[in-house]
């Protein structure tokens, strides 16, 4: 579970520095959709795929599934990646 959350964490910080301060709007990179289903579903968390994402703040992410559930992604104090449904 240590290695999924460290994957998990390395994928979204990676992500997140490939979204540029500009993207404040709706996000439409697959890859980076691909990369928060990733660490959504490695969280333990339900969700077929994301759908739609914004940047909501710096390494923090708004993500609606497929399945219509809504999370919060982020990056917490600790540094660990979380998910926090909305």
């Amino acid at each position: 579970m240590i290695k999924f959350a460290r994957a998990a964490a390395l994928v979204f910080t990676l992500a997140a520095l490939c979204v540029g301060p500009s993207a404040a709007a709706a996000i439409t990179d697959p890859a980076l959709l691909q990369d928060l289903t990733a660490v959504i579903v490695l969280l333990g968390l339900p969700c077929d795929r994301v759908v739609d994402a914004a940047r909501q703040a710096d390494r923090s992410h708004s993500a609606t599934c497929r399945n219509g559930k809504r999370y919060r992604v982020l990056v917490n104090a600790a540094g660990r990646v979380v998910a926090q449904k909305q």
